[in-house]
């Protein structure tokens, strides 16, 4: 019997700690396949944050440096001048890269730094606690907003995506959701442009998934999962912002 389907070269055959209904397992796989597809496994080095994501050591079958909390992007553009032939990509979620790495990631981007970042957004810090992100969504209820986001007192959620595509740095950006059979497909086809760009040397990349985090949204694993495309997807639009391919 002809097998269609297995488990990528670039993943560790280990067992999941995530929470039921998390997306981080799919986007890991997604990441895992464009590796794969390039071949760039021997030779990537990913840059983990603090959060759920500071396990990527444990998952993915390549060398991994771990930095402090939203500095990812600056250790990659470290990384990747001090070795310019390895593949280099940060995984980050919206706690870290979008509030306190703030700085890092606008700069790096602007730059054009030869990096891909994967941003994994779910709207809440998810390992910390639940606290309330950047990207938490108005009215959304966190440990730190019982009552809901006010967008009068803590402002919009940052569309990440869209703010980096105005960089004259960043080469791609696009977001994403995992949430269905269509959504993954799309998905997969835009890990790996991103992945492209940085394998032709054709500057920073960005690509943004859209995540399910049922534990601190209080839901159960199909609540979450409909959520992600319907209150999520209103908000963040999925789609390519930039693609300097087309220019």
């Amino acid at each position: 019997m002809q097998q269609v389907f297995k488990r990528p070269i670039s993943l560790k055959d280990v067992q999941t700690h995530f929470c039921p209904g998390c997306h981080h397992g799919t986007i890991h796989r997604l990441v895992a396949e464009a590796m794969d597809e390039f071949g760039v496994q021997g030779r990537t080095i990913g840059v983990a944050s603090v959060g759920c994501s500071v396990f990527l050591y444990g998952y993915f079958d390549i060398d991994v440096v771990e930095a402090p909390h939203g500095r990812a992007a600056a250790v990659a553009t470290g990384v990747k001048r001090a070795r310019p032939d390895s593949f280099v990509f940060t995984y980050q979620g919206d706690g870290d890269l979008a509030a306190i790495g703030t700085a890092e990631i606008i700069h790096a981007a602007n730059r054009g730094e030869d990096i891909t970042v994967v941003f994994v957004n779910n709207t809440t810090y998810g390992m910390t606690g639940g606290q309330m992100a950047p990207t938490t969504l108005v009215g959304q209820k966190t440990s730190t907003s019982p009552y809901g986001r006010n967008q009068h007192k803590d402002g919009a959620p940052i569309r990440m995506a869209e703010l980096l595509a105005q960089l004259e740095g960043v080469a791609f950006s696009a977001r994403v959701a995992v949430n269905s059979p269509r959504n993954i497909i799309d998905a997969k086809r835009q890990f790996k442009k991103a992945f492209r760009y940085q394998v032709e040397g054709k500057g920073f990349s960005f690509i943004e998934a859209l995540s399910a985090c049922p534990t601190n949204w209080g839901m159960n694993a199909l609540a979450a999962n409909e959520r992600v495309g319907t209150e999520m997807a209103d908000y963040f639009r999925l789609g390519v912002f930039k693609n300097t391919d087309n220019l």
